[in-house]
């Protein structure tokens, strides 16, 4: 049984930073493109960052490239987002996916094959 386990959000005031993790299970981790998501009340879930299994290349949404980082350690089966600068408009549920062999179009929901629960995060200004 795969499970996405995500943890790390919380309040934080606009400028500051938190790290988000994603602990899976049931999966072989190293052979999954995984992928950070997020949704905010209203709205539809959009692609954040993604780190592909196969070359471990890096792809970001403009609206978070040079603020956040995804990372990832096969050896713990555990994926990262270190959110930095952060803006009220970051406020949403982030969300944590992983795509089996996912090769192209990281940035599409569709491609992922798990997804985990979610955890909040909440910018104030």
């Amino acid at each position: 049984q795969v499970q996405l386990a995500e943890s790390g959000g919380g309040l934080v005031q606009a400028g500051g930073s938190l790290r988000l993790s994603c602990v899976a299970s049931g999966l072989t981790f190293s052979t999954y493109t995984m992928g950070w998501f997020r949704q905010a009340p209203g709205k539809e879930r959009e692609f954040v960052a993604a780190i592909r299994w196969s070359d471990a290349i890096i792809n970001y949404a403009d609206s978070v490239k040079g603020r956040f980082t995804i990372s990832k350690d096969n050896a713990k089966n555990t994926l990262y987002l270190q959110m930095n600068s952060l803006k009220p408009e970051d406020t949403a549920a982030y969300y944590c996916a992983a795509g089996r062999r996912l090769t192209w179009q990281e940035r599409l929901s569709g491609g992922y094959n798990y997804w985990g629960q979610g955890t909040q995060v909440t910018v104030s200004s």
